[in-house]
C-alpha cells in the first residue's frame, strides 16, 4: 500500500484450521531495503489483518513489492508452507 511518500505492507486472513499458525509479511522497497513483521494468526474463525511499519517510499509506482507466507506450527526447519502470496502493480494506463 501506498499514500503520498510512505510505503507498507499489509495481508487480512482467516485462520480456520483451529491450530496454531506463523506467518511473516515482508515489504521489499528500491536499494535492498526491508522490513519484516512476524504475526500469529490467531486460531479462530474470525478475520484479522497483519500491517507492517510504515516506511518512507521512493513514491514511483511499482518501487515496493510485499511477500505473505503462512506456514504451520512446529520446527520452522519442518512447518509446512501453507500459503506464499505476493503483491503486483497494476499496469500504469497509456492514453
Amino acid at each position: 500500500m501506498a499514500r503520498g511518500n510512505e510505503a507498507w505492507a499489509r495481508v487480512y486472513y482467516r485462520n480456520t484450521t483451529g491450530e496454531e499458525l506463523r506467518s511473516v509479511l515482508t515489504l521489499m522497497g528500491p536499494g535492498g531495503r526491508t522490513v519484516e513483521l512476524h504475526c500469529a494468526p490467531a486460531a479462530h474463525d474470525e478475520p484479522g489483518t497483519c500491517e507492517t511499519p510504515r516506511v518512507p517510499s521512493s513514491g514511483t509506482p511499482g518501487s515496493a513489492t510485499a511477500i505473505a507466507e503462512f506456514v504451520g506450527a512446529g520446527p520452522v526447519e519442518e512447518a509446512p508452507l501453507l500459503l506464499r502470496a505476493g503483491s503486483e502493480w497494476a499496469p500504469v494506463a497509456r492514453g
